[in-house]
């Protein structure tokens, strides 16, 4: 398994009040967002009310080509989704977006992030006569949206009627027969934005899905926004908006692309931040800065620029291989770094090495990148890392890991070091990551670095809930 942080999915939904290629448009903004999920995508097409689809496991190459692009048709109104399973099983009864035949019609559905209560909802869906097809918490939503629909005058009442009772992160983008709305939770954790070409309105869950098609961005989804599109043009609810966005500040760590701009901030000028601030925080005496593909590389130029230190190019990415790379035995795992990276000794030999990488989750990926480097002739290793340490999980769309399988839960900085191989370490604070995003004015979930959050979470537990297996017979007494 990778020592690395996955962010659950990507959307993107577009209504076409011209003559573009809605299907072209979709994939397009897919494939800029691929690196929000590489287990699964799908795109769903409204013509003339009818809504048809085509979804699969798979990079978003692999899923789509022309021949199944031009099948879906042309429309005027599409949704795509790409996944990272971090809520529910990878398989394709779980790829998204999900299409939803209901009494009073049918919808789509794309989801990104986590529901906190979508296991006591689910039970309760089931007990009224549900039934499940796939495991993640998006077809909760799905089925809580079409029952509020029964005593709703509209798709968007139904939805702020469902927000009412859904509870954790989540973005969502809902397709009907003649709208495309788009809802954003209370508490904004994870970004949503929207851009037009023309006449043409687009949601994206990044900028730089809008910027794949030639759109201008508008604004941000505000938190607890509903946002109506449709023939008569764009329209907010406001009912449940807050004052205060509590992103995850990991968005601009990690999770976002450089380029894109989210809460008015760029993302690469942020990461850049991050590392003066861990220059600041942490100095050290050394001979060349280095970064790890492809989020630390602007830390490390950041740390650069604040030191003084020359940057330099120490580790070689193989663009071939992703995060979808399978591992079928232990020992092709331990091979998976030196297939991954390769390190440039020219850059490395005789120098004292500053590392700069964005989290260290368990360690294991961290200590082979380390071994990388002293083979290939570094003196010293001081690494800096430019985000604080991990000690608590996540339940609103990221794969942090149980404290049980974070290294600084159980390990101080200075063991640490010692475990991974280094000579030194150093770790972002909390206060000065809160501090990268310069245009921000949000404040930022930072619940897996100090174990407080901006919502009640569950109690009694710390992984995720909201995976029920398919076949579990439930008791209706069982606690889950």
């Amino acid at each position: 398994m990778w020592d690395k942080l996955n962010e659950e999915c990507g959307v993107f939904g577009v209504y076409n009040n011209e003559s573009h290629d809605i299907a072209s448009i979709t994939y397009y903004a897919l494939y800029a967002l691929q690196h929000r999920g590489q287990e699964s995508c799908g795109i769903a097409i409204n013509k003339d009310g009818i809504i048809r689809g085509h979804k699969d496991l798979g990079l978003v190459n692999e899923v789509f080509n022309q021949k199944i692009l031009d099948s879906l048709g042309q429309g005027k109104i599409a949704i795509g989704h790409c996944r990272y399973a971090t809520c529910g099983q990878g398989m394709r009864s779980n790829a998204q977006p999900l299409i939803i035949n209901h009494l009073k019609g049918s919808m789509a559905l794309a989801h990104n992030g986590n529901l906190t209560n979508a296991g006591e909802l689910r039970r309760e869906l089931e007990l009224s006569g549900a039934i499940f097809q796939a495991t993640s918490d998006t077809e909760v939503i799905a089925y809580t949206i079409t029952k509020q629909r029964l005593t709703s005058q509209s798709i968007e009442e139904a939805i702020s009627k469902t927000m009412e009772i859904i509870k954790g992160a989540y973005c969502l983008l809902v397709m009907s027969p003649k709208k495309l709305i788009a809802a954003r939770d209370p508490y904004g954790i994870r970004p949503l934005c929207i851009g037009k070409l023309g006449d043409t309105y687009m949601v994206a869950s990044e900028t730089c899905a809008l910027e794949s098609n030639g759109a201008t961005f508008l604004r941000d989804v505000l938190p607890g926004e509903i946002v109506v599109i449709d023939e008569s043009g764009i329209k907010s609810i406001k009912t449940h908006c807050t004052d205060k966005c509590h992103l995850c500040v990991f968005e601009f760590v990690y999770f976002a692309r450089p380029d894109s701009v989210i809460e008015g901030s760029c993302v690469q000028t942020a990461r850049q931040r991050a590392g003066s601030y861990l220059a600041l925080e942490h100095p050290v005496q050394a001979d060349v800065v280095i970064g790890v593909p492809d989020s630390g590389l602007d830390a490390a130029l950041g740390f650069s620029k604040q030191s003084g230190i020359p940057y330099g190019v120490g580790l070689l990415k193989n663009k071939y291989v992703g995060r979808t790379f399978i591992q079928p035995d232990q020992l092709l795992r331990e091979k998976t770094v030196r297939i991954k990276l390769n390190p440039i000794a020219s850059t490395l030999k005789d120098k004292r090495v500053v590392l700069i990488d964005d989290s260290i989750v368990r360690g294991t990926t961290s200590k082979r990148i380390v071994q990388l480097i002293r083979e290939a002739g570094a003196k010293e290793v001081h690494m800096r890392i430019s985000a604080p340490p991990f000690k608590y999980p996540c339940y609103f769309g990221t794969d942090v890991d149980t404290q049980e399988n974070l290294i600084a839960w159980h390990l101080t900085v200075e063991e640490i070091a010692k475990e991974i191989n280094v000579d030194s370490l150093g770790y972002l604070s909390v206060d000065d990551v809160k501090k990268i995003a310069i245009n921000s004015s949000c404040d930022y979930c930072v619940g897996c670095f100090t174990g407080e959050y901006p919502m009640e979470v569950p109690k009694g537990s710390q992984k995720h809930i909201c995976e029920i297996p398919l076949g579990k017979e439930v008791d209706s007494n069982e606690e889950f």
